[in-house]
C-alpha cells in the first residue's frame, strides 16, 4: 500500500504550468535547432529532457510547490543556453563576461552556482514531504550536503564523459583552460544552495503548508 505525501498548499495553476513547461520544451526545440554541438547539447540539456518527462508521469500524484517549478523552469532555461552555445561560447555569458569584467565566459560558473541555488529547494521539499525530517539544523545540513554531493556526482560524469569521449567531450567540460575548475564548480555550488536556503526557505514553507510543515 502507497501512502500519499501530505498535500502542498500553493500548487501552480494548470494554466502556469503549460506556461512554465511550454516556454521550456520550445526553448529544448530551438536550443536543438541551433545547437552548434549536437553531442554537447545532448549532454547539457538531458536532465532537462528528463526532467520534463518524470514531472509529466508523476504530476497528478506528487505535484510541486509554484516556487520550486519557476526555480527549475529558470535552471532548464541556464542549461539549455548552455546546450545550444557551448558555456564557453554562451552569448549570455560574453555578457556577463564584459560585464563584470572577468577573464573567461563565466556561463559555466553560473551554471554550477544554480547546480546548488535550485536543487536545493527540490531536496528541501522532497525531505519535508517524503521524510520525517522536520524544520532545522539537521534539514539544512542535509540539504547542503544533497547539493554538494551532486556536484561531486556530477564532477564523475564530466570525467567519465572525457573518458569516453576524448576531445569531443571539451566543449562539455568547460573548464577553459582552468586547472581549479573542478573546485570553483563544487564550491559554487554549495554557495548556490546556501544563498536559495537564505532567501527562500520561508516562502516555501508558506507554499508548502502546515500540514506538510507538521508531518501530518
Amino acid at each position: 500500500m502507497t501512502i500519499a505525501a501530505p498535500a502542498i498548499r500553493r500548487p501552480p495553476a494548470r494554466g502556469e504550468r503549460w506556461l512554465l513547461a511550454g516556454g521550456v520544451a520550445l526553448a529544448l526545440a530551438v536550443s536543438f535547432w541551433i545547437a552548434r554541438d549536437r553531442l554537447t547539447w545532448l549532454l547539457e540539456t538531458v536532465w532537462v529532457i528528463a526532467a520534463l518527462l518524470l514531472l509529466a508521469w508523476r504530476w497528478r500524484r506528487f505535484p510541486l510547490t509554484r516556487l520550486l517549478c519557476w526555480l527549475l523552469a529558470l535552471h532548464a532555461l541556464v542549461l539549455i543556453h548552455g546546450g545550444a552555445y557551448t558555456y564557453a561560447q554562451t552569448p549570455g555569458g560574453f555578457w556577463l563576461q564584459e560585464l563584470l569584467g572577468t577573464a573567461r565566459n563565466p556561463w559555466d560558473r553560473l551554471g554550477h552556482w544554480m547546480q546548488g541555488f535550485v536543487p536545493a529547494i527540490l531536496a528541501r521539499e522532497l525531505l519535508l514531504r517524503l521524510t520525517p525530517l522536520r524544520r532545522g539544523g539537521w534539514l539544512a545540513y542535509l540539504v547542503l550536503a544533497a547539493c554538494l554531493s551532486f556536484s561531486a556526482f556530477f564532477e564523475l560524469i564530466e570525467w567519465w564523459s572525457a573518458l569516453a569521449f576524448g576531445a569531443d567531450a571539451d566543449a562539455f567540460l568547460a573548464t577553459q583552460g582552468d586547472v581549479w575548475d573542478t573546485q570553483w564548480d563544487m564550491f559554487l555550488c554549495l554557495c548556490g544552495a546556501a544563498a536559495s536556503l537564505l532567501l527562500f526557505s520561508r516562502l516555501h514553507d508558506r507554499q508548502l503548508g502546515a500540514d506538510v510543515l507538521a508531518g501530518k
